[in-house]
C-alpha cells in the first residue's frame, strides 16, 4: 500500500538525483571537481557510461513516484465518497 510520505521521499530523492546529474552532465561542474582533486583521468570515455545511465534511473524514480503519488491521492478521493 503506497502512502504519501513514502512517495514523497521518493519524490524528493529522483528529483534531487536527476537535477544534480543533470548539472554535471549538461555542465563541466563535474570535470573542475574531478580535476580539482586530482581524478582528471577519468573524465575521458568513463563519465557518459556512468552518468546518462544514472541521469536515466532517477528519472525513472521520479516518475514511479509520481505514480505512486497519483495512487495514493485516487485512493484518498476514493474513501472519501
Amino acid at each position: 500500500m503506497p502512502d504519501d510520505t513514502k512517495s514523497n521521499k521518493l519524490l524528493g530523492i529522483g528529483i534531487g538525483g536527476a537535477a544534480v546529474l543533470a548539472l554535471c552532465c549538461f555542465t563541466p561542474a563535474l570535470v573542475a571537481l574531478l580535476a580539482a582533486v586530482g581524478l582528471s583521468s577519468i573524465v575521458g570515455a568513463w563519465m557518459d557510461f556512468i552518468l546518462l545511465p544514472a541521469l536515466v534511473c532517477f528519472l525513472g524514480l521520479t516518475i514511479f513516484a509520481l505514480y505512486l503519488r497519483g495512487k495514493a491521492k485516487s485512493k484518498t478521493q476514493g474513501q472519501a465518497q
